[in-house]
């Protein structure tokens, strides 16, 4: 649609100032920027509204169902969820579920990574984004997990799934190392509270999934605590099985050896929900 090709251009521009913004400069740029994009958010809605008229009440955010085509699975995932992708490496996840459902167009993949860093990182990250946004899945660079509920457009959207697989600030000391478990405590902590605001509570209830490693040091996290204190609740853990997912890399993502894969041992995929009071 003309939407995501107007879409895309502005965010190429937003990724391009990126360093600018963080040094205080170019307020005027990303306020036109934000205007635009908030502009074309309504055209689309409005567009889709139309087209809809004769259906039951839509949503309020911008959610295309599939062009009448059938319902696809993969684990976890339908082709009908509205999913956000959180903390993606060289965004071969993402690849995996949008070949799965034969379209990407209800998925937002987002990185921390700008497209530069992605070249520099990552042998296939430009192509696997490349193939993504020919599969009409909208993908966002620059994307910071603990502040993503302010993000110029995130923010007007919300989701069926939100997935952040493996979270890790980074190799900064030794896994086991109390000040490396802090970080990523943190990083958690931070990624759950803003996918909380984005998580979709009408019709289907919307669930966060955080797929994590088993095991000391990463049973330190606190994951399922941390959830609960900020008004989550675990509806299911079940294990995470690689191979379940075609083509999907994990990788290390930071320091010299970006490029590798970890090792994942056993591991398995938290399901929170919005706690409900009685």
């Amino acid at each position: 649609r003309v939407y995501y090709t107007i879409l895309y251009s502005i965010i190429k521009i937003e990724i391009k100032v990126s360093s600018e913004i963080r040094t205080g400069e170019c307020h005027t740029t990303i306020d036109i920027r934000e205007a635009t994009t908030m502009e074309m958010v309504e055209i689309e809605y409005d567009q889709h509204q139309q087209t809809q008229s004769s259906s039951s009440e839509e949503d309020d955010d911008i959610d295309i169902d599939n062009y009448g085509v059938g319902e696809k699975w993969i684990e976890h995932y339908s082709s009908s969820h509205r999913i956000l992708l959180v903390g993606e490496g060289d965004f071969s996840f993402s690849l995996c579920l949008a070949k799965a459902f034969g379209s990407a167009i209800n998925m937002v993949a987002t990185s921390l990574d700008t497209q530069q860093d992605l070249a520099n990182k990552y042998s296939n990250g430009i192509g696997n984004v490349r193939e993504l946004e020919e599969m009409r899945c909208l993908v966002l660079c620059g994307v910071d997990a603990t502040q993503m509920s302010q993000h110029y457009f995130l923010r007007t959207q919300r989701f069926h799934r939100i997935v952040y697989n493996f979270p890790h600030a980074g190799f900064i000391f030794p896994e086991a190392n109390a000040c490396q478990i802090k970080m990523n405590k943190q990083l958690v902590k931070g990624f759950l509270k803003n996918a909380k605001v984005l998580l979709r509570e009408e019709q289907e209830e919307g669930e966060i999934h955080v797929t994590h490693k088993d095991g000391d040091p990463y049973d330190k996290w606190d994951l399922v605590k941390k959830a609960e204190k900020i008004g989550l609740v675990l509806h299911e853990s079940v294990p995470f099985y690689k191979n379940k997912y075609p083509a999907y890399h994990n990788k290390r993502a930071h320091g010299c050896f970006s490029d590798a894969p970890f090792r994942l041992g056993d591991s398995t995929t938290f399901k929170f929900r919005l706690a409900r009071s009685c």
